[in-house]
């Protein structure tokens, strides 16, 4: 209580409160600053102290990557929303509604298609926000369906992973969804077309174990979680405590599973150089 909720009468009270958001400064979870959330969003979820990536939405990102912010999403071919007609303490079909209100997305995985200094390239985003980004029939027809329109354009194929895994509430029917996009990956190799790999935070389970490792190169943002299982289940399986930053984007590029440690402002720029010399197109030409 406050002397506005315990002096000023009702009417009063109603025109001095204004109605400001709750977000107009976001904490650092690693260092404890607080940035204005415009600072933040102009960084792209980066905070300029201590250079912590924050989750990022999947159209934020696709806008910072393409030129001039200019790109066309691909529609994903329909799927079954629920086909185990699964349930635990609510209906699986209620947890997609929930989640599409949330993030305005069908499912985890968003499409586009666009130029990247002038490099026509086809990109796949997985959104952790939706349901934890896993990977389900709807997300795996999306990564198939732009992996197709690659080879079809003669584009290379960049894709964001951010995930816990496959989907359980689809069993089966998400498991199959790793080897299927194997064999699409495959279908790349053969066009003689880049495959890119962008490891965020945090990419884990079935996807890390399938086409997140399957890259020409792999990239990842500072400070990303990569691996299968979970730390604390290694530990208690070996009986043993980990190295530090265990399964962090560093420690395994320094242990040669990833490529390059690149901070998400300059990755347009690494994307870009790494298009091109794979394409063997140069700047001008690209330009």
């Amino acid at each position: 209580m406050n002397w506005i909720s315990n002096v000023v009468p009702p009417k009063i009270r109603s025109l001095l409160r204004r109605d400001t958001p709750e977000n107009l400064w976001v904490k650092c979870p690693e260092s404890g600053q607080l940035v204005f959330h415009k600072d933040l969003e102009a960084n792209l979820m980066v905070v300029p102290g201590s250079g912590y990536h924050m989750a990022i939405g999947a159209r934020a990102r696709l806008a910072s990557l393409f030129d001039g912010g200019d790109y066309a999403e691909i529609v994903s071919p329909e799927t079954l929303s629920d086909p185990l007609k699964f349930r635990d303490i609510k209906r699986y079909a209620d947890r997609l509604k929930e989640n599409r209100a949330k993030t305005g997305a069908n499912d985890a995985v968003t499409l586009a298609l666009g130029r990247l200094e002038g490099l026509a390239v086809t990109v796949a985003v997985q959104d952790f926000a939706f349901q934890g980004g896993t990977l389900g029939m709807a997300a795996g027809e999306a990564i198939i369906a732009g992996m197709t329109s690659a080879v079809e354009r003669r584009a290379p194929f960049i894709i964001f992973t951010a995930s816990g895994g496959a989907r359980m509430q689809e069993g089966m029917f998400a498991l199959m969804q790793m080897p299927r996009i194997t064999v699409a990956v495959q279908r790349l190799r053969q066009a003689r077309l880049p495959y890119i790999v962008v490891l965020t935070n945090p990419t884990t389970g079935g996807v890390t174990a399938s086409y997140a490792m399957l890259g020409d190169v792999h990239v990842a943002e500072p400070g990303a979680v990569i691996g299968f299982a979970g730390a604390r289940v290694i530990e208690q399986t070996i009986r043993e405590r980990l190295p530090e930053g265990f399964q962090r984007a560093e420690y395994l590029h320094a242990h040669g599973m990833v490529d390059m440690v690149v901070p998400r402002p300059q990755l347009r720029e690494a994307l870009a150089r790494l298009c091109r010399l794979l394409m063997r197109t140069p700047l001008q030409a690209a330009a």
